[in-house]
């Protein structure tokens, strides 16, 4: 243990003395420092000199910007035709209760985009604009794998309020943004924050991930809402938060513009989004790879798998090619690949950074659609066999990506069983025949030739969320 002594008055005298002179000897030292820097406006605070700048806020771009954000009101009033998707994964969306969101205009003519959960479900559309006006709205397009949904209003010619589109290309971390919205549904609030990262794509919000997250306070009801920069610009689509309690932590996710506007132009243009793809298959770069590639840092997707007479195979692309960037920006998964690729429109040319064999080429390339049918047709299977009372449909890739599967697969999906049908003990809708007897199964025609051979017995392989299961079934 150690203890303190009292010091004698002359040992103290000495070290008060010392303790001076150091002090005299520093002011000395820092003195033309402290006018240099007061020279500099270093040390000075400064109080504002005119009234603009004790008035200096946001206020003249939340006058512009909050008259193009308005509250979406949604109601189920009727029983509706479950979707495809809604059949294989045994849910319909709606309770018959109206819900709120918000929206923002982007059309003069009335074009408003939201979310796609805002309005999911829901057959009666209500807009509240800023100033309480209220028009029933006309459902456009609904992108399940976007999460976003474009309406339009009447106002009778009226031109209304729109927000311009940002060029995200540009957004970078630490740009000031705010989100408007109706959070809680206490009326169009205003939060101000940072852009505090780009291009999330592992977030699991939606099939297309790529969203800018920012701190600016987003709560639920926010959602549809605008992400605007301070030039009054569309930089995003608030659509998601991360949060434990379910109030704002500063981590909000928003789409980013340029995804916005191209389901918005399909919506308008088309009636129907038809998403180009690459046709390939990617993997990330660990630093490892990097390192072997000759990179100095992790970059690209390495393509693992081309699709025959895809667009990535028409173009040259092989297994092995490191892909760096698409259009001159740069990729790091095979989900920012597919979502820079999906804000196109088939027929566009892509421009592919290539990394092959220590060289880097240019390969330009063609998007189109995923081939299939726009709509797939449905057989229900009948016949003394395991799948009798099963509802199935082709695999294509359109098919697989509009269902968010992978679109390598092939096989016969079942999309519907009925509830006392003998399949119901072999297959749940989502499930893939994959094989009868060791043949695969690519076609329905395939499957009924396989199943009507003169037998009791069929050895089955099919493939559930990824896992294959095989058995053998006797009638």
């Amino acid at each position: 243990m150690i203890y303190l002594r009292p010091m004698t008055k002359h040992v103290s005298k000495v070290l008060l003395a010392v303790v001076l002179v150091l002090l005299a000897i520093l002011v000395f030292a820092i003195s033309p420092l402290y006018g240099a820097a007061s020279a500099q406006g270093f040390f000075d605070k400064k109080v504002p000199e005119t009234r603009a700048e004790v008035e200096l806020s946001y206020a003249p771009l939340v006058r512009e910007i909050s008259p193009a954000v308005v509250n979406v009101y949604t109601k189920k009033t009727a029983p509706r035709r479950m979707t495809m998707q809604e059949r294989m994964f045994g849910r319909q969306s709606g309770n018959g209760r109206g819900s709120l969101g918000s929206g923002v205009i982007v059309g003069e003519d009335g074009v408003i985009v939201t979310n796609n959960h805002v309005i999911e479900g829901a057959d009666e559309y209500l807009v509240v604009l800023s100033d309480r006006r209220e028009y029933p709205a006309e459902l456009i397009l609904a992108d399940e794998r976007t999460d976003l949904a474009v309406l339009r209003i009447d106002t009778g010619g009226e031109p209304l309020p729109a927000l311009d589109y940002a060029d995200t290309r540009g957004v970078e971390v630490g740009d000031l943004v705010l989100a408007v919205g109706n959070p809680f549904g206490v009326g169009q609030t205003v939060t101000t924050g940072i852009i505090s990262a780009t291009a999330r794509t592992d977030v699991g919000i939606s099939d297309y991930s790529f969203f800018l997250q920012t701190d600016a306070a987003v709560n639920p009801g926010n959602s549809g809402g605008a992400l605007v920069n301070t030039r009054g610009d569309l930089v995003g689509v608030n659509t998601a938060i991360f949060s434990r309690s379910g109030g704002s932590n500063g981590i909000g996710f928003a789409i980013p513009a340029e995804m916005v506007k191209r389901v918005v132009d399909a919506a308008v243009n088309e009636g129907m989004i038809v998403r180009p793809w690459l046709g390939l298959k990617g993997q990330s770069v660990s630093f490892d790879i990097a390192k072997a590639q000759g990179l100095d840092r992790p970059l690209g997707v390495i393509v693992t798998e081309v699709y025959d007479d895809s667009p990535a195979d028409r173009s040259g692309l092989r297994r092995g090619d490191l892909v760096l960037t698409i259009d001159d920006r740069e990729v790091f998964d095979e989900r920012g690949l597919k979502f820079l690729a999906a804000t196109k429109s088939p027929g566009e040319t892509v421009s592919l950074n290539v990394l092959r064999g220590g060289k880097e080429r240019t390969i330009r390339t063609i998007l189109a659609p995923p081939p299939g049918a726009s709509e797939a047709e449905l057989v229900m299977l009948e016949g003394r066999h395991p799948f009798t009372g099963a509802e199935v449909a082709e695999l294509s890739p359109r098919l697989a990506e509009e269902l968010g599967r992978d679109p390598f697969a092939s096989g016969v999906l079942v999309t519907r069983v009925l509830r006392r049908a003998y399949a119901r003990r072999i297959v749940q809708p989502g499930d893939i025949i994959v094989s009868i007897d060791g043949a695969s199964v690519k076609t329905i025609e395939q499957l009924n030739t396989a199943l009507d051979r003169e037998r009791g017995r069929w050895a089955i392989e099919i493939d559930r969320n990824g896992r294959r299961i095989s058995g053998s079934v006797t009638l």
